[in-house]
């Protein structure tokens, strides 16, 4: 190599060696609260000049010089994602990749690849004339993934790491009257990257707000409001440090003190149901900062979390910060939008996984009411392949970084009342700087508890986290009976805490399953706090086929080598934020007001789960149903129930009268309201619901005595049934119907399909021995007797020895105008796992499109996913009988179904009648259709509809990442029967 291509060399790895140094940063200013301020501010998002570099090598020499050219670079928006730009065109900028645990280059810490691309950014803006002469100007960057380096005006400011925090710059010196220009250098790959394996995508950019920020002489550059609460006396105590002496004043409150002076008064608290926030100025002679200050007290009694004396119950989620065309760029109507849709589902904890979130999202907290977990931008997961070594939250080297993570982030946020506990970050394992983290946490803040889920010993936090813990080792925590502790030394203390979840109940695909059992558990035990499901949304990128179909993409659709498929996709809630059947389920499970009918007695009880709220501000109404149609409906009246209380009141006169008018199934149903406008919902939503039937007796059907089947030349006719000579129905009431017969199979759902630490349910469904995606049906004898065609079978696969018998027994009462199909099976040989279903799937011409059901729903539902089912008659289109999951597999299934009908625009219909109940599901396609499609958009509705009828379907539970199916769930292989029957209509 020449001596002058070295020497550049040399001086292009020296310039640029902050990308590959251990440290956070250079030239940064003091971490700090920022809060809002009459001082004066720039924005400074908008369009910057934008060119992508492919990496060090390749970047534009003086590209920092105000007089550099930079005109025929592109526009780029700042903030945004570099890599979410034009996806469905030429997708300028590189593309997303997804991984859950890998590091998506070579692990050599802190080494990252040359191949490194670096996006830089150049804007002019002109300061106004009115900017304030003297003290400091700051250009403050609120997130920039995933390391920078700033200058202005030519002139080097610094640079830094930490994607997810701010980062302050001193621009006084450097800023000039009139024009000025900032030109920042991003790099996607850095040593700050081994510190941010986050189970997301990997983008890039300056992807938060930019703004250059007025510190006046004598201004308060940081405050820290202290608002704590005595819940015995009913008195706030505040008191407010801030970087120059000033003066606190609460006008509501009648505070008027200076800072470092604390004043006592009679408040209201703040919670996450109450959250009561007062407006207060802190103010110097030349600067005034307002904050919105909430009294709170959090503490751990007894191995108890409580907030203001009291226990409370976290229902939660974790969420990242997401969105399908703009990745991890958020604006504050997305972010308020996602608080809604959470506290209309009854949610009220938030975990920030695994990052600080956009602090105007924990404004929204603070306003709307929620529990946060406040978590650091640190995860090191990827090391855990190579058993931990070289982990930077063990290694001294990393020390500061780490540590600079958590100030940031503490100190950004520490005045806001939603926030309860901070988190040292996710899955490091265990290290010294996680310690080191925590002693500096509760050194500066010890008004917090301290979460970390890695060390299983706990003996440097105040809670006891685990993820995915099954359901008996939650109980056995729960009584504190729990395995001890590695280290004898630290039993006593893990003992002495609460536990909480802080990832359970994987919501990838369909379910999760065994909700309701995990809160039965949180309820039990006061030791449980609750807990946080994993995760809020689907992280799918929205695309569009070229006929302009959407659709979202996941791991693996951008070309990656190396990626961790649709395991992106696994939220409550879809991409698009529509809520997933999983978020329906989730809100029945968690609603804070239980309601218990009971029919024998005729009472309603009444139970306010809520930690702190009485349930003034709701009001409760009643429905009477006869056979699924409404007869009669009305308000209750509740007393108020405090909170943790409880009352039981009769049934109003006129419910009484419509129950004795009941000539079919009937079922009574009580909601509780809303009784006025929230700022997150409309008056009228729904927060609990309880029914109840009225006493029925379950009489079997009527059947009949049948008719003989008649011989005809293409098989057999049984009243209106044509079958063909191997005893298949082939038409009934001049519907053609291809089948029904036995179903065994089911396109796998996530949890189906996808196992850790071993082959998953459905590895064993289609293995060898059992291989049930691909069963062959031997008819072995058809009998046309005096009461029906009985026809018997025998279903098996390929190269399996294990086989299933099942004889079809087929009558038809002239009466009632019914076929009828009772359905009975035998496992031939050891079947050691269960069935993913039991029932029978047929085709049915497709103009059957309009399906009216009474049972469960109105989505859908498993023996596992059911607390959201209710019984009522639901209409619907089969198209909107399907949820779309972002990867195709089982789904629809409609529960407890006493019947359904299938109708036409022609006036044809057919019902199909359970005896007397089945699961019902109908598609445009088929079980293997779903099941060989990678998105929904791949799947082509098919000329016919396909029903399925189901005695039984396999539970769903979360083994995506946790607990598989719990054993009352399971679909065991043993012999069973069941009935169905089928009526026509022709007009």
């Amino acid at each position: 190599m020449a001596t002058r291509e070295k020497t550049t060399l040399a001086t292009s790895r020296l310039e640029h060696r902050y990308v590959e140094d251990l440290g956070p940063g250079s030239g940064r200013s003091a971490p700090r609260a920022a809060p809002r301020s009459d001082a004066a501010v720039l924005g400074l998002d908008g369009e910057w000049r934008f060119r992508l570099a492919a990496g060090l090598h390749d970047t534009a020499e003086g590209f920092e010089d105000p007089a550099f050219e930079a005109g025929a670079w592109d526009l780029i928006a700042v903030p945004s994602m570099w890599q979410m730009h034009d996806l469905d065109g030429e997708a300028p900028y590189g593309k997303p990749q997804y991984t859950n645990i890998h590091y998506p280059f070579p692990v050599d810490p802190p080494r990252v690849p040359d191949a490194n691309p670096t996006g830089e950014y150049r804007r002019s803006f002109t300061l106004p004339d009115e900017w304030p002469e003297g003290g400091r100007t700051l250009l403050r960057f609120e997130g920039v993934d995933s390391c920078f380096a700033v200058w202005l005006n030519g002139v080097r400011l610094g640079d830094g790491k930490g994607s997810r925090l701010p980062t302050e710059f001193d621009a006084t010196v450097h800023l000039r009257p009139g024009e000025n220009t900032v030109a920042v250098r991003v790099h996607q790959w850095s040593a700050g990257s081994y510190l941010e394996d986050q189970d997301t995508w990997w983008l890039s950019g300056i992807f938060r707000p930019v703004s250059l920020l007025h510190r006046p002489e004598g201004g308060l550059d940081d405050v820290f409001a202290h608002a704590g609460y005595d819940h015995a006396a009913g008195l706030g105590t505040l008191m407010v440090e801030a970087t120059a002496a000033g003066r606190v004043s609460v006008p509501e409150l009648g505070i008027d003190i200076a800072t470092g002076e604390s004043a006592t008064v009679p408040v209201e608290p703040w919670t996450a149901e109450t959250p009561r926030l007062y407006d207060a100025v802190v103010a110097t002679a030349t600067e005034r900062v307002s904050l919105r200050v909430g009294f709170r007290t959090v503490a751990v009694e007894d191995g108890v979390l409580k907030v203001n004396g009291r226990p409370i119950l976290l229902r939660g989620v974790n969420r990242h910060e997401w969105d399908p065309d703009t990745g991890r760029t958020l604006s504050v109507e997305t972010m308020r939008r996602d608080i809604e849709i959470m506290k209309r589902h009854n949610v009220n904890a938030v975990r920030t996984s695994h990052y600080a979130p956009d602090r105007r999202f924990l404004e929204l907290c603070d306003e709307l009411g929620m529990w946060v977990i406040d978590e650091c931008d640190l995860e090191t997961h990827g090391f855990g392949h190579y058993g931990w070594r070289e982990n930077p939250a063990n290694d001294p080297k990393w020390r500061e970084a780490c540590l600079d993570r958590m100030a940031r982030m503490v100190e950004r946020d520490k005045n806001h009342p939603s926030v309860i506990m901070w988190s040292l970050g996710n899955e490091c394992n265990e290290g010294e700087n996680l310690e080191a983290m925590a002693a500096w946490a509760k050194q500066r803040d010890a008004s917090r508890l301290v979460h970390y889920e890695g060390d299983y010993d706990s003996p440097y936090v105040d809670v006891y986290s685990r993820m995915y813990v099954p359901h008996d080792e939650l109980d056995g925590i729960g009584r504190r009976e729990e395995e001890p502790t590695r280290d004898p030394a630290h039993d006593a203390h893990r003992r002495s805490l609460p536990f909480i979840l802080c990832e359970y109940a994987h919501a990838m695909g369909n379910g999760p399953g065994g909700l309701a059992d995990y809160q039965r558990l949180f309820e039990r035990h006061e030791r449980c706090a609750g807990g946080f499901v994993w995760e809020w949304i689907d992280q799918g990128v929205r695309r569009r086929t070229e006929d302009g179909r959407e659709w979202f993409a996941y791991g693996g659709d951008f070309g990656e080598i190396l990626h961790d498929g649709n395991f992106i996709t696994d939220g409550l809630v879809f991409s698009d934020r529509s809520p997933s059947p999983g978020l329906v389920e989730y809100k029945k499970v968690i609603e804070p007001v239980r309601i218990v009918i009971d029919s024998g007695e005729r009472t309603i009880a009444v139970a306010n789960g809520h930690d702190f709220a009485d349930t003034s501000h709701l009001r409760f109404t009643w429905r009477f149903e006869d056979g699924g149609e409404e007869i009669a409906s009305g308000g209750l009246e509740v007393p108020v129930v405090a909170a943790g209380g409880s009352v039981r009141v009769v049934w109003p006169e006129e419910l009484r009268k419509a129950a004795a008018t009941a000539a079919g199934e009937g079922w009574v149903t009580v909601r509780a309201l809303l009784d006025g406008e929230m700022a997150w919902a409309e008056a009228g939503h729904e927060i609990a619901w309880g029914q109840a039937p009225l006493p029925h007796p379950q009489a079997p059907p009527v059947i009949g005595a049948g008719v003989a089947p008649a011989a005809v030349a293409a098989g057999y006719r049984l009243g209106g049934a044509e079958f063909d000579a191997l005893g298949r129905l082939t038409s009934f009431g001049g519907i053609e119907i291809e089948g029904p017969r036995l179903d065994l199979w089911r396109a796998p759902a996530d949890n189906d399909r996808v196992a850790w630490g071993g082959l998953s349910t459905a590895a064993h469904w289609r293995e060898r021995d059992m291989a049930l995606d691909r069963l062959e049906h031997k008819v072995l004898d058809v009998e046309a007797g005096g009461g029906g065609l009985t026809v018997s079978t025998r279903v098996g696969a390929g190269g399996a020895r294990i086989g299933m018998s099942a004889q079809y027994a087929w009558s038809y009462d002239p009466e009632a105008a019914k076929l009828w199909l009772t359905v009975s099976v035998a496992p031939e040989g050891e079947w050691a796992h269960p069935l993913p279903r039991l029932g029978v799937r047929l085709a049915v011409p497709k103009d059957l499109d309009a399906v009216t059901w009474f049972g469960g729903g109105p989505g859908e539902a498993y023996t596992d996913t059911r607390a959201a089912a209710r019984i009522g008659r639901y209409e619907a289109t089969v198209g909107e009988m399907q949820t779309p999951y972002a990867f195709p597999q089982e789904n629809g299934s409609r529960i407890d179904v006493r019947w359904a009908r299938l109708a036409g625009t022609n006036g044809t219909a057919l019902t199909c009648f359970g005896a007397p109940h089945f699961a019902f599901t109908v598609r445009p396609w088929t079980s293997e259709d779903l099941e060989a499609a990678m998105h929904p958009h791949e799947l082509v509705e098919r000329d016919r509809l396909y029903v399925n009828l189901d005695a039984a379907l396999h539970g769903m539970g979360s083994a995506s990442c946790g607990p598989g199916v719990l054993p009352e769930y399971r679909l065991p292989a043993e012999p069973a029967g069941f009935t169905i029957g089928f009526g026509t209509e022709r007009s």
